[in-house]
């Protein structure tokens, strides 16, 4: 039982009404002169080549000269921001970048040194040196505090980005760096990139220019980001639904199967938000002379013999569709709209040749969204899958069709916005600016450890490079071996990461439904499930952060704590929305403790682990966590507010909750402001705003530490036809904190109950309060439960007996494992621990769970905190599992 026990509650769905969309917001193309740079999201109603864009600089922060055959031109968007640009033809690039589209900035203050044959530009925080000639090493340097960046021609940001694939990776692989470095500076290098001319279309460069960006922040890496997204515009909003389960699996599915398995899903209780159809939903058995049947835009009859019947069927289970498009061999004769594309684009058709795909023209691209997919949109296709693998290279040079694939798909979606809600397209990442199109589809991983292992940090320092939203393979793609503790570890991963979609290979032994794994892994896989439809109040807030406040969803510990030195070497590590730390499990059981362990750095404070919640830990140091196999270390921070979705029943879809129980982690002061969207029955209402977050029914909960009040609400709707919300039940746990007895004083509830649930406190509140009209305050509910409440003390010597006994080993070495944390009168406990660590005979891992839980709590009477000495034990991978348990 942990905090989250309530994840169990989950029973067969029942039908209710989904929850109302919203429109996107369209944005003026404008000068982003603020610190956020406008929501790259446009209205319905635009074409595909229509997006917001302010590519010409501010002219007075613009330096530039040279003569015949050098020509230089710097651009200062910020004090620590600047654009060089080298021409040998004296034309510079004004148009819109893949990676740039807003170069418009209030011009800072600056001052510049221009002799002959030197130039320099001071802010404070560079100073630029520049010889007047084409860039080179010793020509062209910047100084930024104790570095200098010296002109070399590549990207330069040493703490890593993200990668266009990880197809085939058995686990690390190399990645693109981003725009946050070690050092203090990191290099963008856009000379190469795509460009878009003034009507939208696709366009290239003039050989030879040179276009770069020199981010001068000095670990200043959360400020960097935030003018990486001034630049390159922001994250959008995702709808709603996005957040929840995807199912995917590479198998040839009939209409009848898909139908029963979604059933199956609701059956047992497994709530389910979109429904990902694999290349067999097409036909892909073809008469030989067309080639192969990887590309296709026909449906499989024999599977599917009435397609819109089927993805009515599935609307109807309230699940949005995607389904699998390998581009690459264009339209066919043998496909059912062969001959209306090519009429089209005036395509003989008498010799039954190819329509080549062509990403670079025009008309193909257009046939290609309004001729060949439209109808199969109308047919109930919510968003496609782009399954792009066949390089970069076009027949223009520099067009890279992955870019205009992921550009067009997703401004194209737009015209479906009445059952997606906001745009939205599903490709792999094509470079710097990819965060405008999300969301991401990693590749094809290897099911191993290694592959499970690698992608945290692949996903963490993807935020380097604005990519707050990738989707995995969860459970891995291809080869490996059925293991049930490698699915459970890898779906508690995708519980937190940025999208959880199952998915497997065309393997009749390779699934993931959770009935088809044995009893415990198959039931802990389940709970999960319905955890993460119970997270969506808490992440779809975070969705909206992460597009206004340049705030992604998951974070390298590094962003916010920049200068200690122990945040750049854990990189499994990460924080997931302002103060949730998840360390995943990325390694087996070790066979003695019945736990698997990962290595944690925990910053300065105090934090309770949600899954375990009589657990607290004091931080500002490395810790070993172990962890059985229900349980994930997610470590919340004293002043902590989740709201979960605990609507006894989830359904599919994601509906807005019925019931939200807020965790609360006392200790600090408190704040989370939950946005949702507003309450209504239309897809088409939008009221504009200066500030787009008030679109959004904004409730905001407060704890405030020293009095003891919780505050709720007012909930703001902004749409005035929509006056009040249905009422909803609110619950309030507070996880680690059971020593109150302080008697409960509410105002404007209707009734309430407290009870004591595994290491927490919970109080029923019932139905609390109504939102006001719009404009009005609404109604606030405040509930007072004792002043400065703290953490329960962790019993470190109950929690190490229950490990102990836990442990599969001898009976003596138990109780010499014991007696050194419970013997006071045996020795100090510097020399109690140091006898432990000596012992021999004893494995190294159940030396570290008990010394994890013996050294957690400083406050504890008796703690080894600050005495601890960890065993080693050695890295975890296929060939050394036996050397996981050293003596």
């Amino acid at each position: 039982m942990s905090a989250l026990s309530f994840i169990k509650r989950a029973g067969r769905s029942k039908p209710s009404s989904p929850a109302a969309p919203m429109l996107s917001r369209s944005t003026a193309a404008g000068t982003p002169s603020s610190s956020r740079s406008p929501v790259v999201d446009t209205d319905a109603t635009t074409d595909r080549y229509s997006f917001p864009s302010n590519p010409s600089a501010n002219p007075k922060a613009v330096v530039t000269g040279g003569t015949k055959g050098s020509y230089y031109r710097f651009t200062i968007l910020t004090s620590k921001l600047i654009r060089y640009e080298w021409s040998p033809d004296g034309g510079f690039e004004d148009r819109v970048s893949t990676f740039a589209l807003f170069r418009n900035f209030d011009a800072p203050a600056f001052r510049t040194v221009d002799k002959e044959d030197r130039l320099e530009i001071i802010t404070d925080h560079f100073h630029l040196q520049y010889d007047k000639k084409k860039f080179s090493t010793y020509g062209f340097s910047v100084k930024v505090a104790d570095d200098v960046w010296r002109y070399d021609g590549n990207s330069y940001g040493d703490l890593g980005g993200t990668a266009r694939t990880l197809d085939g990776a058995w686990g690390r692989v190399d990645l693109d760096p981003g725009v946050l470095s070690r050092r203090a500076y990191a290099v963008l290098d856009d000379s190469k990139s795509m460009l878009f001319d003034a009507d939208g279309w696709i366009a290239t460069r003039k050989p030879g220019r040179i276009d770069g960006y020199i981010f001068a922040y000095n670990g200043d890496h959360k400020a960097a980001i935030k003018d990486f997204y001034r630049l390159s515009g922001s994250q959008p909003v995702l709808p709603r639904w996005t957040l929840g389960n995807w199912w995917s699996r590479y198998h040839a599915y009939s209409a009848e199967e898909y139908l029963e398995l979604m059933d199956h899903f609701q059956k047992e209780g497994v709530p389910l938000s979109a429904a990902v159809i694999d290349m067999d939903w097409h036909k892909v058995r073809i008469p030989s002379k067309y080639g192969s049947g990887w590309t296709g835009y026909s449906w499989n009859r024999d599977l599917f013999p009435q397609p819109d019947k089927f993805l009515k069927q599935l609307h109807d289970r309230r699940l949005k569709v995607t389904v699998n498009d390998h581009p690459a061999d264009g339209i066919r004769a043998f496909e059912d709209q062969y001959k209306e594309v090519a009429k089209a684009l005036n395509h003989d058709t008498s010799q039954e040749e190819p329509i080549r795909f062509d990403c670079c023209s025009r008309n193909f691209m257009d046939a290609y969204f309004d001729v060949l997919k439209v109808g199969l949109e109308k047919q109930g296709i919510d968003f496609w899958w782009i399954d792009w693998q066949q390089g970069t290279r076009s027949r223009i040079p520099g067009v890279d069709p992955l870019w205009v694939l992921n550009h067009y798909h997703y401004l194209t979606s737009r015209r479906n916005v009445k059952t997606i809600e906001k745009p939205i397209t599903f490709s792999r990442y094509a470079g710097a600016g990819s965060h405008r199109y999300p969301i991401g589809f990693s590749g094809d991983t290897q099911i191993s450890w290694a592959g499970l292992q690698f992608q945290p940090e692949f996903t963490a320092t993807a935020s380097n490079i604005g990519y707050g939203w990738w989707s995995h393979d969860i459970g891995g793609h291809w080869g490996g071996w059925r293991s049930n503790e490698l699915t459970v570890r890898w779906v508690q991963l995708g519980v937190f990461s940025p999208i959880l979609r199952l998915h497997s290979s065309k393997s009749l032994w390779n699934s993931k439904e959770p009935w088809s794994f044995e009893s415990q892994p198959g039931q802990i896989i389940k709970d999960f499930l319905v955890l993460r439809h119970r997270l969506v109040p808490y992440l779809y807030t975070m969705n909206i952060r992460a597009a206004f406040d340049a705030e992604p969803l998951i974070q390298p510990m590094y962003w916010n704590h920049p200068h200690t030195e122990e945040a750049y070497h854990v990189p499994t590590q990460y924080y997931f929305g302002p103060n949730l730390i998840v360390a995943p499990i990325t390694s087996p059981d070790d066979g003695i403790t019945l736990t698997s362990s990962t290595r944690a750095w925990l910053p300065e404070g105090r934090y309770v682990s949600l899954f375990a919640p009589h657990i607290v830990y004091t931080g500002n140091r490395h810790i070993q966590l172990h962890r059985p196999l229900d349980q994930i270390p997610v470590l919340a921070k004293e002043g902590t507010i989740i709201p979960l979705d605990t609507t006894p029943t989830v359904s599919n879809g994601t509906p807005r909750p019925e019931e939200i129980t807020i965790l609360l982690v006392v200790g600090k002061d408190a704040h989370f402001n939950l946005l949702e969207e507003p309450h209504a029955s239309s897809h088409h209402y939008e009221i504009p705003h200066d500030d787009p977050r008030k679109n959004f029914t904004s409730t905001p909960i407060t704890w405030n530490q020293k009095a003891g009040r919780l505050t709720i609400g007012p909930e703001s709707n902004p749409h005035s036809q929509y006056h009040t919300s249905p009422n909803r039940n609110w619950k309030v746990r507070l996880i680690g904190h059971t020593a109150t007895e302080a008697s409960l004083k509410t105002s404007g509830a209707g009734h309430w109950k407290v009870t004591k649930v595994d290491g927490s406190t919970e109080i029923d509140l019932g139905p609390v309060f109504r939102s006001g009209a719009t404009g009005s305050a609404g109604q606030v509910f405040e509930m007072f439960v004792g002043h400065d409440l703290q953490l329960d003390v962790l019993d470190f010597r109950k929690q190490a007996f229950d490990r102990i006994h836990r442990a599969e080993g001898w009976y003596a070495d138990k109780d010499r494992v014991w007696n050194c944390v419970a013997d006071a009168n045996s020795g100090s406990v510097q020399e109690r621990v140091e006898r432990l660590y000596h012992l021999d005979g004893v494995y190294a891992s159940l030396k570290n769970s008990v010394m994890e839980v013996w050294a957690a709590d400083d406050r504890a009477e008796g703690t080894a905190f600050g005495r601890e000495i960890w065993t080693s034990v050695a890295g975890v991978g296929e060939e050394d599992w036996d050397d996981y348990v050293l003596v």
